[in-house]
């Protein structure tokens, strides 16, 4: 199945991306460390060229610490520079700057072998919707600049940040590519909420999704849906079934999906990466 998404804005959001490139030294992809190959927009690479780019995945405080130190290492030997980051923390602003400053260091150099001292890096951050940019942007600038919400398409235009006197921002609406070939990768946007829910029916990302929780984190999501050890020896069909019946939904399945979703997008059945580094980054 291919799921065509490719919305107005999107295209005019890569558009503005586009034109702006000239005025950044440098440019920010931002991704969900929970899902680091499948919140990458493939299209990036041939939208910004030749400009330098720093990886960071972001909601690392949601991911798995061990397999988000895999994509470190992964992407490190990609040649990207990678940055793991929680943009609700205070040191977050501080940590770019110095990666950032780490990226354009020869460019930071020739400024000074011409006298040029203490010029803001200019840059842009680009990602997928709801990988966390307008959280980051008020993280670094101290307050709230950006709107912000657990869901995709919230940030419509573009502004300058200046963060700090080492560091500029321009944002930009999230980009994502005009279609899935891989029916894998939109169950795992669905699931932690890159792309909206009626995109994909709520039953199939439920099963995709329940069924990669009981073989990758079987022992958060026993405690969590209050699951028995017969409870894995069914299918997931059936599995949700009994569960929309233990939890007192009857046989209002919708009910038990949303809460699913909830459960996943709030951290409650721990940190996880729906991405594995053993499949060659090939997701």
């Amino acid at each position: 199945m291919v799921i065509q998404w490719f919305p107005g804005h999107m295209s005019k959001a890569r558009r503005q991306v586009q034109e702006n490139l000239k005025y950044v030294d440098f440019v920010v992809e931002l991704v969900d460390a929970r899902l680091p190959m499948s919140s990458r927009n493939p299209m990036l690479g041939q939208i910004i060229g030749e400009k330098p780019r720093l990886l960071v995945l972001n909601k690392a405080d949601l991911a798995d610490k061990s397999e988000v130190k895999k994509w470190l290492d992964y992407f490190e030997g990609q040649g990207l520079m990678t940055l793991a980051i929680n943009s609700k923390e205070d040191y977050t602003a501080k940590r770019l700057t110095v990666a950032a400053k780490k990226l354009m260091a020869e460019k930071i150099q020739r400024n000074r072998d011409k006298g040029i001292q203490n010029k803001a890096l200019r840059t842009m951050i680009v990602g997928i919707p709801n990988a966390g940019k307008s959280t980051l942007m008020n993280r670094l600038a101290g307050k709230k600049v950006a709107q912000t919400g657990n869901k995709p398409g919230v940030t419509k235009g573009q502004q300058w940040i200046r963060t700090n006197p080492e560091l500029e921002i321009l944002d930009t609406p999230g980009i994502l590519w005009p279609k899935f070939e891989d029916e894998l990768v939109g169950l795992k946007l669905a699931l932690t909420g890159a792309i909206k829910d009626k995109l994909l029916p709520m039953d199939e990302v439920t099963i995709f999704g329940l069924r990669y929780f009981c073989e990758n984190y079987p022992e958060i999501t026993a405690k969590r849906f209050r699951m028995t050890d017969a409870d894995f020896e069914l299918e997931i069909p059936e599995l949700i079934m009994e569960l929309t019946q233990r939890f007192g939904f009857r046989e209002d399945y919708e009910r038990f999906y949303t809460l699913f979703f909830k459960e996943v997008r709030d951290g409650k059945l721990g940190t996880y990466c729906l991405d594995k580094v053993d499949e060659n980054g090939d997701n």
